[in-house]
């Protein structure tokens, strides 16, 4: 009987936390950002990731089949604060496409930042509604991206042409998921 009882509590044990398997993994991203707070170069975060292996397996280890289960079963990610569960929301929720970007707008010009032609960006704010960003490219050419708060919307233009409209709750919730 006793073994019976043992079985039946493991694989109990053993089915609640096999359903974290998908989850927000807020301790994996305390370290990770840990990591990237430490250290401001790649070498050295590579150098502390190499150092920290043991932290992040721990960590992943605990995220999988603590935290997630937890978050699987309240809706409530006990680390991050965050909900719904990543396993409640829907796929496009969670890679979210801005719907009215023009189509030249979805695809990243530039291989990587570290070969990119752009000397320098400078930030300003207009107004209280208005926010611009000066780029200048090495061969000489600038742009203009400026944004202008418009009620509960944020219009997005480029060296003066209408780009697209964004809701400030899009963007809160596009920052929620950056933090």
């Amino acid at each position: 009987m006793k073994k019976i009882a043992l079985k039946a509590v493991a694989m109990a044990v053993l089915a609640t936390s096999l359903t974290g398997c998908i989850g927000q993994m807020g301790t994996s991203q305390m370290v990770t950002k840990a990591n990237l707070s430490a250290v401001d170069n790649r070498y050295g975060r590579a150098g502390l990731f190499v150092l920290l292996s043991p932290v992040y397996g721990i960590a992943a280890a605990a995220d999988l089949f603590i935290f997630n289960s937890i978050e699987f079963w309240t809706g409530k990610n006990p680390i991050t604060g965050k909900s719904p569960a990543v396993a409640d929301m829907p796929v496009d929720a969670i890679f979210k496409i801005n719907s009215k970007l023009d189509k030249s707008m979805t695809t990243v010009p530039l291989a990587s930042v570290q070969n990119s032609n752009i000397e320098a960006a400078t930030f300003r704010q207009l107004d209280d509604s208005t926010l611009e960003m000066n780029v200048s490219y090495q061969n000489g050419e600038t742009a203009r991206l400026r944004g202008e708060k418009a009620g509960d919307n944020v219009n997005f233009y480029l060296d003066g042409e209408f780009i697209t409209t964004v809701s400030i709750a899009e963007l809160n919730q596009y920052a929620d998921v950056q933090a």
